[in-house]
């Protein structure tokens, strides 16, 4: 009897150190599971903050908004401006006429002793409206080629656009005396302080002795410059 108890003792004592043994081993491993676990998981949390998922690496809609941009596009639509062009770009109403805003031509006529017909037509894409009713005209940069209006014709403003045109005479030489300064050009502009006159070859040479200049006018009767 006392030897059956004793073996049942003995195996008792096995069953506990050997559970002992199993949880102290447990333990040790316990932080280097762990570890493993982490080092596991590491590339997903690293693709999360930056990969391929990361909104870091893909086009943003604003990125493709700015490119269009550069390009001329525009994401609302907009007409294209074209303010910046050149002045035979421009467009709009209610603007005056700057002199390179105009295409001239220059005519000999043979009325009132021979005086010249200035005509004036808005390039191409161009409207405005000539609000100072007489030209700046000069042979020369001399001030006795300058010509002096004589108020003939005359409408204010005129409206210059498409094929819509209007007109100026000029006379070369008012005096009855011989002699005078011959020009081939004659300088126009819309205003007196125009920074960009226009200089237009003549159809002939002029002589030049105190030249006059008319209103401007859409009707070429209105044109023919004479002292009144």
């Amino acid at each position: 009897m006392r030897s059956r108890l004793t073996a049942r003792s003995a195996r008792i004592a096995l069953a506990a150190a050997a559970v002992t043994a199993l949880a102290a081993t447990a333990t040790a491993c316990g932080p280097d599971d762990n570890t493993d676990a982490d080092s596991t998981a590491s590339p997903s949390a690293v693709a999360s903050a930056g990969g391929e998922g990361s909104s870091a690496d893909k086009p943003s809609a604003d990125a493709s908004t700015t490119k269009g941009s550069s390009n001329g596009g525009s994401s609302s639509g907009g007409s294209d401006d074209k303010s910046g062009s050149t002045a035979g770009d421009k467009s709009g109403y209610g603007q005056s006429c700057g002199t390179n805003d105009l295409e001239f031509t220059v005519t000999t006529e043979t009325q009132a002793g021979g005086y010249y017909l200035v005509t004036a037509k808005a390039k191409s894409g161009i409207t405005c409206y000539l609000d100072v009713n007489t030209p700046s005209v000069s042979f020369g940069s001399g001030a006795d080629g300058v010509a002096s209006p004589v108020g003939q014709g005359g409408e204010d403003p005129i409206k210059l656009s498409g094929s819509a045109v209007a007109y100026t005479g000029v006379s070369p030489k008012t005096t009855k005396e011989n002699g005078g300064v011959e020009f081939e050009n004659i300088i126009i502009a819309t205003t007196d302080n125009d920074p960009h006159p226009a200089e237009i070859k003549l159809p002939d040479t002029a002589t030049v002795d105190k030249p006059i200049v008319t209103n401007w006018s859409t009707k070429r009767s209105e044109t023919v410059p004479v002292i009144v």
